[in-house]
């Protein structure tokens, strides 16, 4: 059955039920291979309703096992198949539908021909090349531009220097600092350098200097294939790319890919003058990666051929152009999905190289899932100046347009940086609707580019202005929102999103079309107590911390407090990931893998909050250095200025800093000297500036000479680099070092009290829980038992400090039969209810707690009803007993979301609670519980003094047993639970404002 037409059936008849029937409204997106239950949200009921409608529709009788066996649509797609040829009547579709994003009812189906832009069936990339070459080879996929005279490959030392001339390290960097961008003295010192402004300014309708045509790439990167299998190169071998931006950089990058080998990509030299300089400081990186290949412009090759002894082994190196030139062969090779596709270094230094592997299926994954986020379509367009050897130039940017058949402009990052206008015009002329940066870009923008040369520029279909890489700023979105809004550009179109080079490049994006969502925070208590508490009275101090929005579909993120524990709703704590592109670790590095894995997450030395179901991201954890989108170890930066006459070597601790005003991150130098001389000081701190930029290309924000003792070791030796910054941002470089002391026993203090108190809450339970457990062996009854447990529950409340406070108990007043459905973020839910509701409710549960002995002979003695939520069929009937005691008059309490989950946030319902109200008539009466997160939060045993709430809201009612009636009676108690449980409700449309 796989015709177009039966497909778009199929998927039409699962949208339709996973949206009057799925939990909250899940049912965004619907694909073959999307998990009924956890992407769609169809629960048992759900899936019983959606069998019985397809049997209608297709005109077929499915087996009565597939509402067990059936996880997703694929399943359902070859149930109808084996069960006779279908008959759909007339349906939709769209690209939409095939891509996996649901259409908006009633949309005119488009023609199937528009999906010939994406390679859903593919497994790799180069399977996406092949794919596009094979079906459309003189579709253009690269338009390069460029400055007049400069070839587009670069294959020549004069054509790198051209493209990455002075300033010097301008594009070695995710673009350089701003204020080393605005290095030249006048335009004409710009234009000396980079050529006219005439020779580099983008015009509405200028072409580019060289087209690239899938047929062509494919083409040119089976010649570079070739060449590299002449060589020796065998499947699993490392590359290293030293390539400026250019169709060079392409085609030997997929070649690499088509040889089997795995692409290690470097920043080219900024200037022919230093090549040799910079080929040292790579040396590290090529050796760690044990790189068999280099691959250079064919200019640099004697040049960079010196660089061969100095590793572990020996590396051949190779121009480009030589690649180039040989005799294509008859077939490609086909990576696996499994296999190593990319090896991204993280610091771009030699201090501490630390390789992410990526395979080709976790590149593909994280791009699939970035383009579902979006929601790209077949008339986007990308625009980018970003290096080729960042993550989001290359896999964002690049790979990202190559797997959706965008069109993509590509500039040098140098013709950016010097001409900042370039960027804009290049948007302009290309109608791009796609184009990311770094903060920094944007506030280039914003502050450099002179009025008259906004004339003619059109950001109108610019819908996507990703802001990635650093930490974003709220006040260079105003700005750039103030300044380009006269062009056409709208606010809405910005995008603060995060990710890293461990994830691929994506982790979260914020919904499209939204615009950025600002938090302000109270300043003070964000730097005391780690919480992110909106700000009062605008006289208090203020923090704007900007959204990044939520986790990319497949993804989760999760806030960890300093225990481990998942952390509470306006937590500050470690930001740590899972998702299909997580990396399997560092290359040959397991001691780094190991310090990143956390239970099966992945630590991104980040930290953030979570409000309203959104990222938020407040500073970093690891020692890694953000320097205008580039990442630069703090070992590097320490060995630089330790080895400036006047520094004490080894007494240096560089690390960043976010700025106070702008929020972007400084790069912060502490320096111990026993220098007295306000002269010999001074002239100590330009040569540290000197160094530094000499040796990594990056400027210091501040440099505090300190006397010796001042910078923070360990007890081994090693620099304490975060106990220093906290140092430096309490106003430590103003206070005697000993002030660092007494300020760490004051950061302990919050710690050791939160594990005084757990210790004496687990004490006091125990003391409760013993002979409570006792008595209920003696016991006669369920309900008896029900009341000393609840007794025993409500003075342990009492007893640990925990004030519990009910309200809209007049609403469970002399109603029989009615449900109870309360929302379940804890532990302490149950027992909660238990203690403060009427004990002749009986309490549902799932039957897995039956597995462990003590947990059911507990349940068992308190007559706890039990339902199986993972065996449809066991499920129902289990929901049919359910209904008859209903019917016999017991009134029943229910958690609907079914399990807990770490995440903050109302997941959507289950719908057998509602169903069983809906048949026999009965209340439902939702009762919102707020803070029990806070006190236990989910998968802990770390209780933390709190405050708990439980609101019983007005009684819900709906004629008639039909699932109309079961889903009405879901979707107002759970919009009423999630007006009152103080967390955000998952997947319901339910937002905070944007501000």
């Amino acid at each position: 059955m796989e015709n177009r037409e039966s497909v778009g059936a199929l998927l039409h008849v699962v949208r339709d039920v996973a949206r009057e029937l799925g939990g909250g409204g899940v049912a965004a997106d619907v694909a073959l291979e999307a998990d009924l239950e956890r992407d769609l949200g169809l629960d048992s009921l759900a899936r019983a309703a959606l069998l019985d409608r397809l049997e209608r529709r297709f005109g077929v009788r499915l087996p009565e096992d597939l509402l067990g066996s059936a996880r997703t649509p694929a399943d359902l797609l070859r149930a109808l198949e084996q069960a006779g040829r279908p008959r759909p009547g007339p349906v939709s579709f769209s690209p939409e539908a095939a891509r996996g994003k649901a259409s908006p009812a009633g949309e005119s189906a488009r023609a199937w021909a528009a999906l010939a832009g994406v390679p859903a069936g593919a497994a790799t990339l180069p399977e996406a090349l092949a794919w596009h070459a094979t079906r459309e080879p003189d579709r253009v996929h690269l338009r390069l531009w460029e400055p007049a005279g400069a070839a587009a490959s670069h294959d020549s030392p004069a054509d790198a220097a051209a493209s990455h001339g002075s300033p010097a390290d301008a594009a070695a960097s995710h673009g350089i600092p701003a204020d080393a961008a605005a290095s030249h003295d006048s335009p004409a010192d710009a234009a000396a350098s980079h050529g006219s402004p005439a020779d580099m300014t983008m015009r509405p309708g200028e072409s580019a200097t060289a087209t690239v045509t899938y047929g062509k790439l494919a083409e040119a990167a089976g010649r570079v294939a070739a060449g590299l299998a002449q060589r020796g190169l065998a499947p699993g071998d490392r590359v290293a790319l030293m390539l400026p931006t250019g169709v060079s950089y392409f085609e030997t990058f997929l070649g690499v890919w088509l040889a089997g080998g795995v692409p290690v990509p470097l920043y080219p030299p900024a200037r022919l003058a230093r090549a040799a300089e910079h080929m040292r400081r790579q040396a590290g990186i090529i050796a760690d990666a044990g790189a068999e290949l280099l691959v250079v412009p064919s200019g640099m090759r004697l040049l960079a051929a010196a660089l061969g002894g100095r590793g572990a082994k020996r590396v051949d190196v190779v121009g480009a152009g030589d690649l180039a030139a040989a005799p294509r062969r008859e077939r490609d090779l086909s990576p696996r999905p499994e296999a190593v596709g990319l090896l991204q270094y993280t610091s771009g230094s030699t201090g501490s190289p630390k390789g992410v592997m990526l395979s080709h299926g976790q590149l593909l994954a994280n791009i699939r899932a970035m383009g579902e986020a979006l929601g790209i379509g077949p008339g986007d367009r990308f625009a980018s100046w970003l290096p080729l050897y960042h993550d989001m130039g290359l896999i964002g940017a690049w790979l990202g347009s190559l797997y959706f058949g965008m069109p993509l402009l590509v500039m040098s990052p140098l013709a950016f940086l010097s001409r900042p206008v370039r960027w804009l015009q290049a948007i302009s002329a290309h109608g791009a609707t796609i184009s990311a940066a770094p903060n920094f870009a944007y506030d280039l923008c914003a502050e450099r580019i002179p009025d008259e040369d906004l004339a003619g520029l059109d950001l109108s279909r610019w819908r996507f202005a990703l802001n990635g890489a650093e930490p974003v700023s709220a006040e260079s979105l105003d700005s750039f929102c103030a300044r380009f809004t006269r062009c056409g550009f709208r606010r809405a179109a910005l995008m603060p999103v995060y990710g890293l080079a461990e994830a691929a490049v994506g982790l979260a994006f914020p919904p499209p079309g939204r615009g950025p969502l600002v938090d302000r925070i109270d300043r003070a208590r964000l730097e005391t107590a780690g919480r992110a508490e909106p700000a009062g009275p605008p006289t208090r101090r203020v923090l704007r911390v900007v959204s990044c929005g939520r986790a990319l579909p497949g993804y989760e993120i999760r806030i960890l407090a300093q225990d481990a524990s998942p952390a509470a709703e306006r937590q500050v704590g470690r930001i740590v990931f899972r998702g299909p592109s997580a990396t399997a670790g560092y290359f040959r590095n397991p001691a780094e893998t190991a310090r990143i894995t956390v239970d099966g997450w992945l630590d991104t030395g980040d930290l953030g909050y979570m409000a309203g179901g959104e990222l938020y991201v407040t500073g970093r954890v690891k020692d890694v250095i953000i320097k205008a989108g580039r990442n630069l170890a703090p070992q590097d930066v320490e060995a630089a200025a330790g080895a400036v006459p006047g520094i004490r070597k080894g007494c240096v601790a560089a690390f960043g800093s976010r700025d106070p005003v702008t929020g972007a991150e400084r790069l912060v130098v502490v320096a111990e000297t026993r220098l007295a001389e306000h002269a010999a000081r001074q002239a100590a701190m330009r040569r540290v500036a000197s160094a530094v930029s000499e040796a990594l290309g990056v400027s210091i924000d501040d440099i505090v000479l300190a006397p010796p003792h001042t910078v923070l070791k360990t007890s081994s030796g090693k620099i304490r680099r975060g106990a220093t910054r906290d140092w430096y941002e309490r106003g430590g470089a103003a206070r005697p070092p000993l002030a660092a002391i007494s300020l760490a026993v004051r950061d302990a203090a919050p710690r050791m009290a939160a594990v005084a108190y757990a210790a004496w809450a687990w004490t006091l339970f125990f003391a409760l829980a013993i002979p409570v457990w006792l008595a209920m062996w003696v016991m006669p009854g369920p309900a008896l038992r029900r009341r000393l447990a609840g007794a025993a529950m409500r003075s342990f409340f009492r007893l640990a400090g925990i004030p519990v406070a009910v309200r809209g108990r007049e609403h469970l007043a002399a109603r029989r039969p009615c449900i109870v459905v309360a929302n379940h973020f804890s532990y302490l839910d149950g027992p909660l209810l238990a203690a403060f509701l009427d004990p002749e409710f009986d309490f549902v549960a799932t039957r897995q707690l039956l597995a462990e002995r003590f947990k059911r002979a507990l349940l068992e003695r308190l007559g706890v009803r039990f339902v199986d939520p993972r065996d449809p069929r066991a499920g129902i009937a289990d929901l049919a007993d359910l209904a008859a005691a209903a019917r016999a008059g017991r009134s029943l309490a229910i958690f609907p979301e079914g399990h807990l989950s770490a995440e903050p946030g109302l997941r959507p319902f289950h719908l057998g609670a509602f169903r069983v109200a809906a048949q026999v008539g009965a209340e439902v009466v939702p009762v919102a519980i707020r803070g029990s997160r806070g006190v236990l939060a989910p998968y802990t045993w770390f209780p933390r003094r709190g405050a708990l709430e439980i609101a019983v809201l007005p009684p819900l009612v709906r004629a008639g047993g039909d699932w109309a009636a079961a889903v009405d009676l879901r979707d107002r108690a759970r919009g009423a639970i999630a007006g009152s449980c103080g967390e955000p409700a998952h997947s319901s449309g339910i937002r905070p404002d944007p501000q």
